[in-house]
């Protein structure tokens, strides 16, 4: 669990972020779930972008979604969701160092 401060830090370097995943119209499947995982995992911190023809999830699908990957969902602003999860990965530049 990330602490409030932790939240603002994420969020503010969020900002700059372009979407690495984007969300279709087959919504979270099990592909996506992967490619989010996968880039948790070389980047610690992802922001996602949904299509406009796609239903957002609701904020208890998100929160689902985040468990099962067990990462955090730092915010959400329209079709962006941002993600953070720590990487064991060796060589990457930590974001909450």
């Amino acid at each position: 669990m990330i602490t409030k401060s932790e939240r603002i830090k994420l969020r503010s370097l969020a900002q700059t972020l372009k979407p690495i995943v984007w969300v279709g119209k087959d919504g979270f499947s099990e592909t996506v779930i992967k490619q989010i995982n996968d880039e948790l995992f070389n980047h610690e911190l992802i922001k996602i972008s949904m299509q406009e023809n796609t239903t957002p999830p609701t904020e208890f699908e998100l929160t689902e979604m985040a468990v099962k990957l067990g990462a955090e969902v730092v915010t959400t602003i329209g079709r962006k969701i941002v993600l953070y999860k720590h990487s064991e990965k060796k060589g990457i530049k930590h974001v909450l160092a």
